[in-house]
């Protein structure tokens, strides 16, 4: 009884994470209103490593070895600070349904990468695929933007890039995760990453001189506010809890959900455009990922759909 009550948590766990994490996107663009990037984005991080820091203390939770802070530091500034920088500074020009998007496409880039490490899987004629088709579609997405020389357009593409490199920072940042592995309690683990990771972002933006134009009204404070403890508290503790009682590839399967309640929301609550030509690039660019991940998410995918169905019927 107690494991099917700890699976039903856990899919609770993972829908909430796929609602919350689809929902920062539009969360961001709201807070871009009046905030700067680079302080919003340090702010928020802070903030959430702050509370989470102090709820782990109140639980008597120890914090992770300093000789662990090193990495857990290098981590907060790959994942953090470059990759959610990047995301935020981008999201002034690219819509937020479209950021999602191209954020999505990160297993590409770590396919590519894993490629040219020594021990890493070789690219196959699978991944080759996967890799034109995702080309193909990011293409048609900045294919119009790549033509035209007007200054939304130019911007357009800036942000693009600054979301490639956020791609390349999070590839990075997994791959070190990965080949670094600690014991550290994951939650401690993530307050330092935040913290420090927002205090580099926090510094950017000081040194940008964004202060001046930081200021609050009731919509953007709310955005933060959510971002805060929505999207950085509860969406990584769901995040965590899923991953103890589920398989990590059936979590990972929010990569795929998150664009999608991006773009919805995008397009109804921010009147951003979403034409057919974006539409058949959004499909082309999920079919490449699909491609791409095929070896592990599509034969977790046949086993999860009974798995949920299961558990909801018990």
């Amino acid at each position: 009884m107690t494991a099917g009550r700890d699976q039903r948590l856990a899919y609770a766990a993972w829908i909430a994470v796929c609602v919350f994490w689809g929902t920062t996107y539009l969360a961001i663009r709201v807070c871009l209103e009046t905030m700067p990037p680079m302080l919003m984005a340090g702010l928020r991080n802070v903030a959430a490593g702050l509370a989470l820091g102090a709820l782990l203390a109140a639980r008597g939770v120890p914090m992770p070895e300093r000789s662990s802070w090193p990495g857990l530091a290098l981590l907060g500034l790959l994942l953090l600070g470059l990759g959610n920088g990047c995301v935020v500074w981008a999201e002034q020009w690219v819509p937020s349904g479209l950021t999602a998007v191209v954020v999505a496409t990160t297993p590409f880039w770590m396919v590519g990468l894993d490629a040219l490490l020594p021990s890493g899987e070789r690219l196959t004629r699978r991944h080759l695929m996967g890799l034109v088709l995702g080309f193909l579609g990011i293409l048609m997405l900045v294919w119009p933007d790549l033509r035209s020389t007007g200054a939304a357009s130019r911007q357009f593409l800036a942000g693009f890039i600054a979301l490639q490199i956020a791609c390349i920072s999070w590839t990075l940042g997994s791959a070190y995760s990965r080949r670094h592995a600690r014991h550290e309690n994951v939650l401690a683990a993530a307050a330092i990453q935040m913290m420090v990771g927002g205090a580099a972002l926090v510094l950017l933006g000081t040194v940008l001189g964004e202060w001046p134009r930081l200021h609050f009204t009731t919509r953007t404070a709310s955005a933060l506010v959510y971002l805060i403890t929505l999207g950085s508290l509860v969406g990584f503790v769901g995040y965590v809890y899923a991953l103890k009682h589920l398989p990590v590839a059936t979590v990972s399967l929010y990569a795929y959900v998150n664009p999608v309640i991006a773009v919805v929301l995008g397009t109804l609550l921010l009147d951003e455009p979403f034409t057919t030509r974006m539409a058949v690039a959004v499909f082309v660019i999920f079919v490449g990922i699909l491609v791409v991940r095929a070896g592990q998410d599509l034969a977790r995918l046949r086993a999860f759909v009974p798995r949920i169905l299961g558990s909801n019927v018990e």
